[in-house]
């Protein structure tokens, strides 16, 4: 067998475009996960027991359930119940930007509990109120401490976006599979996926090295 990449390389602007994409549905779900995330986080907090239970199941239902499932519903099951068209691309923004948020919110859980209780007792006793506090006290200090684990799950919810070719929106790995039936050559066309991933990722990962080991000099710990 002979190794010719000459057909890849011809064709390496769709592949570039498809990176592009995956690149637009990652931001996008980090854009709408991450504020969903809090929210989910601060009713998980909330003293009502009612409303923590119900954020607790839906943050423990995206969690556990696959994401290719939740991909598969949004696309194909949920425009049958409001009779609306769904298109790949706002599919898989919605699956992944709620995905993405129960993760979120167990970090932003994980960060607001870290703090010690006596931030919160000074708030209160300066009179401000709950959001006052966990605005101006609480979530400043928590922030700091959940980037290195916001970094992780943020390359994590890249990785994971590859689902999205699967119902048809030309990310990295559909432009990937077109190429390959076009040029017969598959196994050259996803070495080169392969290799484009891991530049991008390692060089995320190598970020999140530094960033994580910038806070432990600072004496910041970090949330898991």
């Amino acid at each position: 067998m002979e190794w010719n990449f000459w057909a890849v390389m011809t064709d390496f602007d769709l592949l570039l475009l498809g990176l592009v994409n995956t690149l637009k549905v990652t931001a996008l779900a980090l854009l709408f996960g991450v504020p969903l995330g809090l929210c989910l986080a601060v009713l998980r907090l909330s003293g009502a027991r009612l409303v923590s239970a119900a954020a607790a199941f839906i943050i423990e239902f995206f969690r556990t359930t696959p994401p290719l499932v939740q991909l598969f519903w949004f696309f194909f099951a949920l425009p049958i119940l409001i009779d609306v068209r769904m298109t790949p691309f706002i599919a898989s923004i919605v699956t992944f930007s709620i995905q993405s948020s129960a993760f979120f919110a167990e970090i932003f859980r994980g960060g607001i509990q870290s703090i010690d209780q006596g931030q919160w007792e000074g708030g209160k006793a300066i009179g401000m109120t709950y959001a006052q506090s966990m605005r101006r006290i609480v979530l400043p200090q928590a922030v700091k401490r959940m980037i290195p684990a916001f970094m992780e799950r943020s390359i994590e919810l890249l990785k994971t976006t590859t689902l999205v070719s699967t119902v048809a929106y030309t990310d990295l790995m559909f432009q990937a599979n077109d190429l390959a039936q076009k040029t017969f050559r598959p196994l050259e066309v996803y070495t080169v996926v392969a290799l484009m991933y891991f530049a991008l990722i390692f060089a995320l990962s190598q970020l999140s090295i530094a960033v994580e080991h910038r806070l432990a000099k600072s004496g910041d710990s970090t949330v898991r």
